[in-house]
């Protein structure tokens, strides 16, 4: 009789446990599972990034973004457009590079109404170009990287076509003719020159960057930049005034004794963001926004490469409409939003 009870008190107790789990909302056992593309180890988008996502999984239950650092941005924003991924790295030169189907996108016929179906979460400050050279390499300027083995950035990224570029307008250099470009990663190029196989390294990044602070402490590095009599050319002024670009300054001595360089290296600096697709919850952007910027704040004292991480920034040099959410969330935050950020 005692176990005909416990049975039947057993099957009631699992009937109602089943019952009250289903009548539970999905977010109370379940995190919404976000993939976030982002540029890989090294760079500041990574940093910036792998911040935000750490920031917003610790800081919200309910989502939990995982990373995938491989790969390149350029890529990375049509699957975020084609709604196949949830967030990207990306730029205001790459928003215009889709809107006029050029470079990378000239063979996209979809490109310009692909772009048409991203929103701006905020915008940061991507740093400047470094282009390293170690000292025992004897280089010293753009035009004696002819025959050697340089790293642009990912084959078909937005960093692979700048320096690209630059290395054409400054030298009149032409990649595959004058220079071998390595076809790597990110993290495969910054491993690959500490190991000596690469004669010039380019990266994009916040100074000092960890990477090449790194290499810094044991070898003498040597940072090129553009010469003042080539900066005004009309060549180098079309990369300064692409969206999102301008000349910036690598000091000297940023990276200690080691680094060569007796004044600041004149170079591109250049401003990235964070996009989404149109679609994208409302609510949960709002909330992931708020909820970085306040742990940008909290960890800005440890972290003082953050200090350029603000809502401020977040609309500069914008020229894709921000979500709803990011909008409704910074104008809270007090930032003033630029009229082509409204949509």
């Amino acid at each position: 009789m005692t176990d005909t009870t416990l049975t039947r008190r057993s099957l009631l107790g699992t009937a109602a446990g089943a019952a009250a789990f289903a009548a539970l909302p999905r977010a109370a056992f379940a995190k919404e599972l976000l993939r976030m593309s982002t540029l890989g180890p090294g760079t500041s988008p990574n940093l910036v990034m792998t911040t935000f996502a750490n920031i917003v999984n610790g800081a919200l239950p309910d989502y939990e973004i995982q990373l995938n650092a491989t790969g390149a941005a350029t890529r990375h924003v049509l699957e975020v457009a084609m709604g196949r991924s949830d967030f990207c790295m990306s730029s205001p030169a790459i928003h215009a590079l889709m809107r006029n189907k050029a470079a990378m996108y000239a063979k996209i016929d979809e490109a310009p109404e692909l772009v048409k179906k991203l929103r701006t979460m905020l915008n940061f400050p991507m740093g400047v170009y470094h282009i390293a050279v170690y000292g025992a390499s004897g280089i010293t300027s753009m035009d004696q990287i002819k025959g050697k083995r340089v790293f642009l950035g990912p084959p078909g990224g937005a960093a692979y076509a700048t320096m690209q570029r630059l290395f054409k307008a400054v030298a009149g250099l032409e990649e595959g003719t004058d220079y071998e470009a390595v076809k790597l990663g990110w993290d495969a190029a910054a491993a690959a020159f500490q190991d000596g196989n690469l004669d010039v390294y380019c990266n994009p990044t916040n100074a000092p960057s960890p990477a090449l602070t790194q290499i810094a402490v044991t070898n003498q590095i040597r940072f090129l930049g553009i010469p003042a009599d080539k900066l005004e050319t009309e060549a180098v002024q079309k990369l300064v005034g692409r969206p999102g670009f301008r000349a910036a300054t690598l000091p000297a001595g940023v990276y200690g004794e080691n680094q060569l360089n007796e004044t600041d290296v004149t170079t591109l600096g250049v401003t990235v963001g964070i996009v989404s697709n149109e679609n994208a919850d409302e609510e949960m952007i709002y909330q992931m926004t708020k909820a970085f910027y306040a742990g940008v704040e909290e960890a800005g004292e440890s972290s003082p490469w953050l200090k350029a991480v603000t809502p401020a920034a977040a609309v500069k040099d914008i020229n894709l409409p921000l979500h709803p959410g990011a909008l409704r969330a910074l104008t809270e935050l007090g930032v003033e939003i630029p009229e082509q950020a409204r949509g």
